[in-house]
């Protein structure tokens, strides 16, 4: 068995969830051994994960039933590469498991950011939204949480929860954990390489 990935965020019902399934169809797809699990920092044993990530998983392909759970040490141990959804996770982690200090990291500080792509396209949707508003166009409920969520995109390097979102947040989402991963799997190509 290859190396061993823990994804973690806050609830594991939403971003580490998604990045589990999503790794393990690329990994598998690129001939990579990889063992891949996730854990939330303040999850509820055994909750299902948000019916949003389960249709985001099963639109891709990615089928099964996953649950969550909470961080704990054997997984913490176990772990060969911990790799969280926002820098908050990761201290959390860090706090809770300072042995785990050296593989612990946001996912996008591991895999590289390269997000300037997608920001771009959120900044000109955000525009978009806000000019309508200006010009005195009346936005819907959902455009209103659609800029909210967008203002949300620019603020850090995190990857933003969809959690409370649209189904079309939690495609946003994944899409940012998809791009996200497809680097990672070139920087674990380029590590087994050497």
């Amino acid at each position: 068995m290859g190396k061993t990935i823990l994804f973690v965020c806050t609830g594991n019902t939403c971003r580490s969830p998604m990045a589990e399934g999503l790794l393990r169809k690329m990994a598998k797809e690129a001939g990579l051994s990889l063992e891949v699990k996730s854990a939330g920092v303040a999850a509820m044993e055994g909750s299902s994960i948000s019916t949003h990530s389960q249709r985001v998983l099963a639109d891709k392909g990615i089928e099964g039933w996953m649950s969550s759970r909470a961080v704990r040490e054997p997984l913490i141990a176990e772990a060969d590469l911990i790799l969280t959804m926002t820098i908050r996770h990761k201290n959390q982690v860090l706090s809770r498991f300072p042995a785990a200090r050296g593989k612990v990291y946001t996912l996008l500080e591991y895999a590289g950011g390269g997000r300037e792509e997608e920001q771009a396209d959120a900044d000109r949707e955000l525009v978009e939204l806000v000019t309508k508003h200006s010009l005195g166009g009346k936005l819907s409920a959902a455009e209103r949480e659609r800029a909210l969520f967008l203002e949300s995109l620019g603020q850090d390097q995190d990857i933003p929860d969809p959690f409370g979102g649209t189904l079309e947040d939690y495609r946003i989402c994944a899409r940012d954990i998809e791009n996200a991963l497809a680097r990672l799997i070139d920087k674990l190509r380029r590590e087994d390489a050497k």
